[in-house]
């Protein structure tokens, strides 16, 4: 029988991009991971086809697991940096010319053709979170061991956040011993308990007047519903 166990994560790159209410040329950023980003994440380790027809089945085993965000401070020269926001003034296509081939341009939902897109993208910049997630111990030990040796690139929300370095913190064999593993990575005092942090908690312990919703539960990102999500119930707390 498989024991309870939590999978400890470090996000930590000089930009990172968390998109949960992102539509059309606006994309916008969360001030933390999203649940959905996270199990995003873990699906591109383990090499789950998005375009496979039980890509659903997947990722709804991996949305099953209780997600803990932490924000870790990151310092330099002794002072801790503040999380900054970046605007990018981003534009796809332009400059084409009459011999062109239509289906290499970015198309309207009418199917025109256009000749320049023009978007806003928002990134978080210095900004480092450690993720816990809590589930049955043989399965975070095999999402572990993908994340070793992941089947397709890991980035921080979109492709150009790179992590800055490794992903895993290990496994452990509760939140307690979890927490300590990513004080180290993070190169943190072992001493300073988790209330000192601010943090995102889902679940029973999420209840309550200061609870929100998030439209963050991932159902599947491709075939054969497209990408879909249900609403998760969080609750932000703030560090002491």
């Amino acid at each position: 029988m498989s024991s309870k166990a939590c999978l400890a994560l470090l996000l930590d790159g000089p930009m990172q991009s968390w998109g949960f209410a992102s539509r059309f040329t606006r994309r916008t950023t969360a001030l933390h991971p999203t649940k959905s980003g996270v199990i995003g994440l873990l699906a591109a380790a383990m090499g789950v086809d998005k375009h496979g027809l039980d890509e659903a089945a997947q990722v709804a085993r991996l949305a099953t697991l209780e997600c803990t965000i932490i924000t870790l401070p990151k310092q330099r020269s002794g002072r801790e940096l503040p999380i900054l926001r970046l605007n990018d003034y981003h534009t796809i296509g332009g400059g084409y010319d009459k011999g062109t081939d239509w289906m290499k341009k970015p198309r309207a939902a009418s199917g025109a053709t256009l000749e320049t897109v023009l978007s806003e993208r928002h990134y978080l910049l210095d900004a480092r979170f450690g993720v816990l997630l809590e589930g049955e111990r043989d399965w975070l030990e095999q999402v572990a061991g993908r994340l070793r040796d992941p089947v397709w690139g890991l980035w921080l929300g979109r492709k150009c956040c790179i992590p800055a370095s490794p992903l895993l913190v290990g496994v452990a064999s509760d939140v307690e011993a979890a927490w300590l593993l990513l004080l180290k990575a993070a190169h943190l005092d072992a001493a300073i308990p988790i209330t000192q942090f601010d943090r995102v908690i889902e679940g029973k312990d999420a209840e309550g007047l200061d609870g929100e919703w998030l439209n963050d539960t991932p159902l599947a990102f491709g075939a054969p519903i497209g990408e879909r999500h249900a609403p998760r119930r969080i609750r932000q707390i703030r560090r002491k």
